[in-house]
């Protein structure tokens, strides 16, 4: 079995796991998080399998992810107010799922720096 084959959001991208699905097309899924650190925490992740964001060699992919992140935002009321986005980046960066996602946080005030 190919590490793709075990990866948890590949396996939610192929509609192989129930989850509560915020947004979806052809090519991205958005899902709440298991675990939020916020009233509103959604993850985008990429049908495709990229491990990192440093695995995406197409620039249009990363356009495209974004523009889904700006669907979701305004489906769940985030637009007006705010909300913060996170890609982690391998170890350092605190990535733990190695399949490239974008979390979206909102319902209250982000401070900064992160803690």
């Amino acid at each position: 079995m190919s590490s793709m084959e075990k990866c948890v959001f590949c396996r939610i991208g192929a509609n192989e796991l129930p989850v509560e699905l915020v947004f979806e097309n052809d090519e991205f899924v958005a899902f709440r998080d298991i675990k939020p650190v916020a009233p509103v925490h959604v993850i985008l992740i990429s049908r495709k399998h990229f491990s990192t964001w440093m695995d995406i060699s197409d620039s249009g992919i990363l356009g495209r992810a974004l523009s889904g992140v700006q669907e979701v935002a305004k489906s769940l009321n985030l637009a007006d107010d705010g909300f913060r986005t996170v890609i982690n980046c391998k170890g350092n960066g605190g990535q733990t799922v190695y399949h490239f996602h974008i979390h979206i946080l909102g319902g209250r005030f982000m401070s900064w720096p992160p803690g």
